[in-house]
């Protein structure tokens, strides 16, 4: 099944990815890896969840907002290769949550992320992970994640 198909299957549509903020590009391939910049929350559906997770937000909210990252990552990489079925496997995850003093729960945030991942590529939607509990982020953003994928042609 395609995976943007699942996606909207699952409620779940994708956004165009907009124009970066800054100096950047939103996702950059080189041979068969894509490199997505940090996506945060907003952009999907006009959605965005400032705050700290912990504070103003639930660790639910916090699940939520990095499903929102994963989609904003999924867009742009989809601005690169044009299809989204042409991910092979999901290489790495970095996950930075907007974090409360004391808030220890940042795995549980991301795996928000990780698990729609899994739901559409199944275990080529698993690899390498890393979940940061962070001060700030621009903006005020619950939650921004950044990720690498393999494609092919």
């Amino acid at each position: 099944m395609k995976i943007e198909q699942k996606l909207a299957e699952m409620g779940w549509p994708l956004y165009e990815t907009q124009k970066p903020a800054g100096v950047y590009v939103p996702a950059l391939r080189i041979g068969d890896m894509v490199y997505t910049s940090g996506q945060g929350v907003s952009r999907q559906g006009g959605k965005e969840m400032r705050g700290k997770v912990g504070k103003e937000l639930t660790l639910e909210d916090g699940y939520l907002a990095a499903r929102y990252c994963i989609l904003n990552c999924l867009s742009a990489i989809k601005g690169v290769i044009g299809d989204l079925d042409k991910v092979e496997r999901v290489v790495k995850v970095l996950g930075f949550v907007n974090s409360a003093e004391g808030f220890d729960q940042q795995p549980k945030v991301i795996n928000g992320a990780s698990e729609l991942l899994k739901e559409l590529y199944g275990e080529n939607g698993v690899g390498a992970r890393s979940a940061i509990g962070v001060n700030e982020l621009p903006y005020g953003t619950a939650v921004e994640i950044e990720m690498i994928v393999k494609v092919k042609d």
